[in-house]
């Protein structure tokens, strides 16, 4: 053959082995066997050798590995992959339906969609123009490691999609081991003398780490998508319909074991169904994914800080053993809770040698009649974190010995207090170490100051030296200062102090996330930092000023006001001020022709989103409520809109439709 006719003969062979690809992971309707599959793929092999340059990253040869990395790259997502809910028992479950159906004022049952929550590792692909241009991991949900080379190499992931897909597409997807193959890549490195894996999760886990991906090529890993970040077509009225359409497309769906019911009572069937098949599937489940099927309504739903309102993974009651408690310590918090933590006899539960175990609070020590020295049942709950979770009192010798509550802290021998409404008993000593050290930590950590290089070693050798009595003396330590601490040589004390002063100016909502006041989380610092601009109007807010911000409750609006009113935190803020710690300002969303006014989104929205219509609103000096009150001046309401509709009509609230209320926002635009 010519050039011309290699090219040519080269395009129909990609064509053709990932049609055949396709029909045999995505479809399961193979039309070749495996010994024609892989004379078309040789002979793919055989033009690419002779002509480099025809190599694309959609091809069909890249499935073997491509050039070993030196590191992985940082993937940003451009919508965040979110964790999941876990609801631990049937009781959890239906107070997610409760809690849905509250939220969307719905009387009637929810329609939901059930998928197998698959015990592997969460990855999102990114195709553009049909074809595979990057993948990544989850990481912490809003950037992963780029792992593209290595995913290419997974059979069952489409280089090329099916039919006609949108010009963008975000896939997300889990990647797994099936249980006969984990045992045989076990069987395989055991005769090769290597480390075997502890269970497929983990297996698969490394395999995608692989800086080779020839080393991930030889894996046998699978995918199963379950739904998107960014797609750029019309999108299907439910998650269901999406679903099938990303298998139209050719990527790999579950859709044998996914359930779409009505309300709630079928959802748990299905879920104690589950739970007799579970060892019978060729694979690892560790629960059901129970999402709200309607798209509109998801949105309408929301999200709070990291997981979504629309959706909740059911765990399956986790595997256990049993083991001795050998000792029970207790460890302080930043907030200076003190919990006990059972120190165990090492056993392994579902593949992880476990050797501690939280015992959580005096009322479960009491619950749970256990003491130094006895035997108990330990589980992973939710297969990750150990727990007692049963006492075995017929093992005892009379020399078990009880935990009494603690009347002094144990880090610093303060007084300590059990409040009344809480469980644990707290250090209230401001100064103690234990306290000192957490709060440095939460300060320090990636989601807050993200201080790079001050690990909990360092901080403890600082704590130590009495080189830090607060997070403001951070900004207080020199490089003679940080070379008194081990490990820490002259580079990496120029990369610490570099840390620590890029740090200074963080986004305004990370700093008060980092300032850990109780009870604001990620989201609500974001919120506040928002809602007042600077720390200094959110210093001099009123709890009333507070409660009138959506989303701030009693119990938050309290614990800001207490926090800013502590004499010990006035002097730790004017530290930090002093010290050129100045939180970037965000712009504060007040002022407009909305200003005061407040609006109530019901029922199903088609001309725009829930949080596009928020956004209209909050541009223009508005806000925007999910519940009707006096104090609603309009309520917008789409189809089906329920009871928010009705008691705005009661109240006397106007009611706009979706035309009214983008009428209104175009009349005040223009102003």
């Amino acid at each position: 053959m010519d050039k011309a006719q290699s090219i040519h003969r080269y395009q129909q062979l990609c064509t053709e082995l990932h049609r055949h690809s396709m029909l045999y992971y995505t479809y399961d309707r193979p039309e070749l066997t495996d010994a024609e599959y892989d004379r078309l793929f040789r002979e793919l092999l055989d033009l690419e050798k002779a002509y480099p340059e025809l190599i694309t990253p959609a091809s069909p040869s890249l499935r073997v590995g491509a050039a070993p990395l030196q590191q992985f790259t940082p993937v940003r997502h451009s919508l965040p992959m979110l964790s999941l809910e876990n609801a631990l028992n049937e009781e959890e479950l239906y107070e997610f339906d409760a809690r849905t159906r509250r939220f969307l004022s719905s009387e009637g049952p929810v329609r939901y969609v059930c998928e197998l929550k698959m015990d592997g590792v969460a990855v999102e692909l990114v195709y553009r123009n049909g074809t595979l241009e990057v993948g990544s991991t989850r990481g912490d949900g809003t950037t992963g490691e780029g792992i593209t080379e290595n995913l290419r190499t997974i059979p069952s992931i489409p280089l090329v999609l099916d039919g006609t897909p949108p010009d963008l597409l975000e896939v997300r997807g889990e990647v797994y081991i099936d249980l006969a193959d984990f045992q045989t890549l076990n069987q395989e490195r055991e005769e090769e003398g290597l480390q075997v894996f502890a269970n497929p999760r983990n297996a698969a886990a490394g395999s995608l780490r692989q800086l080779d991906s020839a080393v991930t090529a030889k894996r046998p890993l699978k995918i199963f998508c379950y739904g998107i970040g960014q797609f750029s077509g019309e999108l299907p009225p439910s998650h269901h319909e999406l679903l099938q359409r990303l298998h139209q497309l050719g990527l790999r769906v579950n859709l044998e074991h996914t359930r779409t019911v009505e309300g709630i009572e079928p959802v748990m069937e299905y879920f104690r169904d589950l739970q007799q098949q579970r060892d019978r599937l060729p694979y690892e489940i560790d629960g059901l994914v129970v999402k709200v099927d309607d798209l509109t309504l998801q949105r309408e739903l929301g999200e709070k800080t990291r997981t979504p309102r629309w959706a909740i993974a059911c765990k399956f009651p986790p595997r256990q053993a049993i083991t001795v408690v050998e000792d029970i310590v207790l460890q302080v918090g930043r907030t200076g809770a003190i919990t006990p933590v059972a120190q165990l006899k090492p056993v392994e539960v579902s593949g992880v040698t476990v050797s501690r175990a939280s015992l959580h609070n005096w009322d479960e020590i009491a619950r749970l009649d256990v003491m130094i020295g006895d035997t108990v049942v330990v589980e992973r709950a939710g297969d990750v974190i150990p727990d007692v979770v049963k006492v075995l009192p017929e093992h005892r010798n009379g020399q078990e010995r009880s935990v009494p509550l603690p009347q002094i802290c144990p880090a610093c021998a303060g007084p300590v207090a059990k409040l009344e409404g809480e469980v644990v008993p707290r250090c209230q000593e401001l100064s103690c170490p234990a306290r000192l050290r957490e709060s440095i930590k939460h300060f320090v950590a990636r989601r807050a100051m993200d201080i790079d290089g001050l690990g909990e070693r360092t901080i403890e050798q600082m704590l130590k030296l009495q080189l830090i009595t607060s997070v403001a003396d951070l900004y207080q330590l020199s490089k003679s200062d940080l070379l008194r601490c081990e490990r820490l040589a002259d580079k990496s004390a120029d990369n610490l102090l570099g840390a620590i002063a890029a740090s200074k100016t963080r986004p305004l909502g990370r700093f008060l996330f980092a300032l850990g006041i109780r009870h604001v989380g990620e989201h609500l610092a974001t919120l506040l930092a928002r809602q007042f601009g600077s720390l200094e109007e959110l210093a001099k807010a009123s709890r009333e000023d507070l409660l009138s911000v959506h989303e701030i409750g009693p119990q938050v609006a309290d614990s800001v006001t207490d926090f800013f009113h502590k004499t010990r935190n006035q002097e730790i803020l004017a530290a930090l001020k002093s010290a050129g710690v100045a939180p970037q300002a965000e712009e504060k969303r007040t002022g407009g022709p909305l200003t005061g006014k407040t609006f109530v989104f019901t029922g199903s929205l088609t001309q725009f989103s829930r949080k596009q219509a928020q956004e209209m609103v909050e541009r223009l000096g508005g806000r925007a409520s999910g519940s009707v009150s006096k104090k609603t001046d309009y309520v917008v309401a789409g189809d089906e809109a329920g009871s928010k509709l009705d008691k705005a009509r009661q109240l006397g609230v106007a009611v706009l439709s979706e035309q009214e209320f983008l009428q209104l926002m175009d009349g005040l635009e223009d102003q």
